[in-house]
């Protein structure tokens, strides 16, 4: 029969960023002893680069949140730790915003729904009402704000700061929201917020990217995603696929293959931020997969 204490167990995971100095692993580790804590996933990486150490631990103990940061306060004052501390598993607060495009979205709810996506959505915002329907269906609230010009911008950006107080987002996701940022909101969603784009960029722009790539003869096609940031597609990037096509496929094939390949990129990327997988190192990310 399992003992009291392993029934009441919390599975932690940990993440922690600071300069790449001797006995960090050590310190860490004894400090989760100290906290009655087991290990059970451990993964870290020194970066050459920018001399910077980064650590994803999943631990199992039967302490409180007070007692577990009590334990590894001396190492983070010691060694200068950026850390997080949550539950594994958690539902992260997700904001969507979302255009007219229903793959992406239509994928983040229902992989939600289906226990898949360690994310709660409470809120879909969008500068149209196509996906109204779509959003109800999964039982979503939905609004919609229409941008026309500067001042509507103004408004709907205002009511995105205004739901990430209002919900406690911790994350905002750009679903194909085809407008862009201003730099006042990339900074404040700074390392919260996640792009998703089609890898054509640079080379075929504007509205009809894949029948560009159908003239030009394209041999992959793929899709992006990345942090956001005022740089307009140019954030951290998280993941990236791509799949192969030849000259037999039609335009509208392509925007069909493309947008499964958006869909799955942009889902991999909220999942591996939800369950704390994604660490920043400057223009690009570490990934603890």
């Amino acid at each position: 029969m399992p003992s009291t204490t392993h029934e009441r167990s919390v599975h932690w995971v940990l993440s922690i960023i600071c300069e790449d100095r001797p006995g960090i692993v050590h310190a860490i580790s004894g400090a989760i002893v100290e906290a009655d804590g087991n290990i059970t996933e451990s993964q870290q990486f020194s970066s050459d680069d920018t001399g910077r150490f980064f650590m994803r631990l999943q631990v199992e103990a039967a302490v409180s949140r007070e007692r577990f940061e009590a334990a590894i306060a001396p190492v983070v004052e010691r060694y200068g730790l950026q850390w997080r501390l949550d539950v594994v598993g958690r539902p992260l607060r997700t904001l969507v915003l979302a255009s007219t495009a229903a793959h992406c979205v239509n994928d983040l709810l229902f992989r939600q729904r289906a226990g898949q996506l360690p994310v709660e959505i409470p809120l879909v915002l969008s500068n149209h009402g196509s996906l109204r329907d779509l959003a109800s269906f999964y039982g979503v609230p939905f609004e919609a704000l229409p941008v026309t010009d500067a001042a509507s911008k103004a408004a709907f950006e205002a009511r995105v700061v205004e739901a990430v107080e209002e919900h406690d987002i911790e994350l905002v996701v750009l679903a194909r929201y085809m407008q862009i940022l201003s730099p006042e909101l990339c900074e404040r969603l700074a390392g919260r917020a996640i792009n998703i784009h089609h890898s054509f960029l640079p080379g075929f722009k504007g509205a009809n990217p894949y029948k560009q790539a159908h003239a030009r003869g394209v041999k992959l096609i793929g899709a992006t995603a990345h942090f956001v940031t005022s740089d307009l597609d140019e954030g951290p990037i998280i993941e990236q696929n791509v799949v192969r096509v030849d000259h037999s496929r039609s335009p509208a094939e392509l925007v069909a293959i493309g947008q499964d390949e958006e869909s799955r990129t942009l889902t991999q990327a909220v999942k591996w931020f939800a369950e704390d997988r994604v660490l920043l190192d400057g223009a690009r990310t570490i990934i603890f997969r």
